[in-house]
């Protein structure tokens, strides 16, 4: 529906300018037929509104808002034009009508990149209510900055409003170029049965975040360089292992300081809003400490199986990580792998080229981390999506299929894997957090 909006609002374009051309206005006319069609064509997205796929809702608000400019711009010209007799020129038309083309396409890009996603339907009984926060280690300088500033750790809180007790805390790490809301579903699914979930974020490895004094923080340049190197072929285990293992030495840094924060609960170490107090003071009062499970995408999926080794982790899930924080050391293109036992229980999931390399390097020998891991874990599951992609673990391919897809889908029906993904994490995590039921898994799903 979207596309038809496009098509109609260029065929007006179009069809404006080829009677213009073919009947020479002048200027006074010119401005009053451009105003009327200005707004015709704000009447014709409001008359499209009653259509499914169409709404007020922001990935329309930009061609709103341009339509709205441009009447006003039009309204103005064409004050300041009733009595001008001198008639229009033909390149000013076809300048103008090949900027409004460019300027409708454009507005309407979000409509095209993204859907109307509203999460997905929980489970639970309880409201989820959020709220968030900046961790601050006074013990790391800011690698990233040379101002002396310290490292900074957002922390975005998921927890069920009019809850009494103590519950489980789940913390969350995205994967590279990620953000805090990567896994929303999940998060609102566990927080919905009475779990308080902790997304944090990693500052220069996340696409996007905030620190505290309000400074919008991207992915470091020369972490997305050395991204794209590492995922050419032609790069050595060596020069892989130097990379990687400095991204997971920040990032279980990160991790095991928003654990140790998180279980102190000092609320006034941290830099929290005004705003957001009340919800973190909330949030912070219903955790409980002994039982914290982790989990994660890709790299965050590595971080929480490496931090949960840690004596005070119950529980760790991996949303299809390569584990890299198990990798200890490297001896000429072999890699020396973590092969200390893994007392954690642990759930490991897999798209299916994964599942098929993991397979692979098992009949080859090939020394691959997260085999390694699994057999020498007291309790672990693992299992994989048939037919899925990396992306497909996430909420991106419901929010945006066209970015998800550049980045890796498979061919899955993501609304049902990611109910499906929610439901077995939140099993699991009922199983050894809360000690309710049993749990395993399929081969596959």
């Amino acid at each position: 529906m979207t596309a038809f909006l496009l098509i109609i609002l260029l065929i007006t374009e179009l069809g404006f300018m080829v009677f213009e051309l073919t009947k020479r206005s002048e200027k006074k006319e010119w401005t009053t037929k451009r105003l009327i069609v200005n707004a015709g064509e704000l009447v014709i997205f409001l008359a499209m509104v009653l259509l499914p796929g169409i709404d007020t809702g922001f990935r329309f608000k930009g061609l709103i808002a341009m339509l709205v400019i441009r009447i006003v711009v039009s309204g103005i010209f064409f004050l300041a034009n009733r009595k001008n007799n001198k008639a229009k020129k033909k390149a000013p038309v076809i300048l103008g009508t090949v900027l409004s083309m460019s300027l409708i396409a454009s507005s309407l890009m979000p409509a095209f990149l993204f859907t109307d996603y509203e999460g997905r339907e929980t489970t639970g009984p309880y409201k989820v209510l959020q709220a968030n926060a900046i961790l601050i280690d006074t013990s790391r300088v800011e690698e990233f900055e040379d101002d002396g500033s310290y490292r900074e750790v957002p922390v975005y809180f998921f927890y069920p409003e009019n809850a009494n007790g103590k519950m489980p805390l789940v913390i969350f790490s995205h994967g590279a170029f990620g953000y805090y809301q990567s896994n929303a579903s999940m998060f609102m699914e566990l927080a919905s049965n009475g779990y308080v979930v902790a997304s944090i974020e990693h500052p220069y490895h996340s696409i996007f975040t905030h620190d505290s004094t309000g400074k919008t923080i991207i992915a470091d340049s020369q972490f997305l360089n050395d991204a794209m190197t590492i995922g050419s072929s032609d790069v050595s285990e060596a020069e892989v292992f130097e990379v990687t293992s400095g991204w997971m030495a920040l990032r279980t840094a990160d991790m095991n300081f928003a654990i140790d924060s998180l279980k102190e609960g000092n609320v006034d170490s941290w830099y929290v809003e005004d705003s957001q107090k009340e919800g973190v003071i909330q949030a912070v009062s219903l955790i409980d400490p002994s039982r914290i499970g982790l989990i994660g995408h890709s790299m965050g999926g590595a971080t929480a199986v490496t931090c949960g080794r840690r004596d005070d982790i119950s529980a760790a899930v991996d949303l299809d990580g390569t584990m890299l924080g198990e990798n200890l050391g490297i001896s000429g293109d072999e890699v020396f792998i973590n092969e200390e036992p893994y007392h954690t229980p642990l759930l490991n999931f897999q798209n299916q080229e994964h599942h098929d390399q993991a397979v692979e390097a098992e009949r080859t020998g090939y020394v691959f981390s997260n085999n390694i891991i699994i057999d020498n874990a007291d309790t672990a599951y693992c299992t994989y999506f048939a037919n899925s992609g990396h992306m497909d673990f996430t909420d991106l391919p419901l929010f945006s299929p066209v970015l998800a897809k550049n980045l890796g889908t498979g061919n899955v029906d993501n609304g049902v894997m990611i109910d499906t993904l929610n439901g077995l994490v939140l099993r699991f995590f009922d199983c050894y957090l809360k000690g309710e039921g049993s749990f395993s898994v399929n081969e596959h799903y």
